[in-house]
């Protein structure tokens, strides 16, 4: 559990696809666990962007507490509650076909191809360092609901589609990383009211989280510090042979 819990905070944040890695190392390496134990470490890394961005969500706080509606901080928040919009109709509307990929090695596969293209696509981005307004925030939403699936990368979608709409680099890495935050903890509300309490062990769920956590803080500080646009394509590359390896194996079998 602490090696995948470290899988997923490494990988959350990297533009790879963090489910798509926990599939694979399930399916190939430790065996599958419940899907609960994957939300939860997905917990550890949204703990982990809490905690890195801590001063610009008490900001936010600050400002809905005192219903300060002009300021930045209170229009982002409105601009993260209609991100979350296009996230959660695209979540429920596909979540039967979405959970059915965890058991789909092939099909999860594809779905790397497909970010590798997201990835691709930042060559023809022309990235004019504007704000977030409502139009980013709802492409962003969407690329994010579509992230839902194991494949799909939720950083590299989400940052890419706010390249393409002309964000700086950044302003949207930081923005896709905030959306992050409402949908886990959105899905990991449901997904915990659909599992009954005595079937969760306590303790490697904690595991889970911690490692995620850890390791989860340490990759948002690299993607914001050390990666841009110039290096998406490589992460790009990387996801295309991984799916192409991963259809080719299951195809085979």
């Amino acid at each position: 559990m602490l090696l995948l819990s470290i899988i997923q905070g490494i990988t959350e944040w990297l533009p790879v696809s963090s489910s798509a890695h926990l599939v694979l190392a399930q399916h190939y390496i430790f065996g599958e666990l419940p899907l609960i134990y994957d939300m939860g470490m997905h917990v550890g890394t949204m703990l982990a962007v809490i905690l890195y961005f801590w001063k610009r969500l008490w900001g936010m706080l600050r400002s809905l507490l005192s219903w300060n509606t002009k300021s930045r901080e209170f229009k982002s928040i409105l601009l993260l509650a209609l991100g979350s919009i296009p996230t959660a109709i695209i979540g429920f509307s596909f979540k039967g076909f979405f959970v059915s990929m965890y058991t789909n090695p092939f099909l999860v596969g594809a779905a790397l191809v497909i970010t590798s293209l997201f990835l691709f696509s930042v060559f023809f981005s022309r990235p004019k360092n504007q704000e977030p307004n409502p139009k980013t925030s709802l492409v962003m939403g969407a690329a994010q609901g579509l992230a839902v699936a194991p494949g799909i990368s939720r950083s590299g979608t989400t940052i890419t589609a706010g390249l393409q709409m002309g964000m700086g680099w950044k302003e949207a890495a930081s923005f896709s990383f905030l959306l992050a935050i409402p949908a886990i903890f959105g899905a990991t509300f449901f997904l915990l009211l659909e599992t009954p309490a005595e079937t969760i062990d306590v303790p490697m769920m904690l595991v889970g989280i911690t490692g995620s956590f850890i390791s989860g803080f340490a990759s948002i500080h690299i993607l914001l510090n050390f990666i841009s646009r110039k290096t998406f394509p490589l992460f790009g590359a990387y996801c295309l042979l991984l799916g192409l390896l991963v259809m080719a194996a299951n195809y085979a079998a």
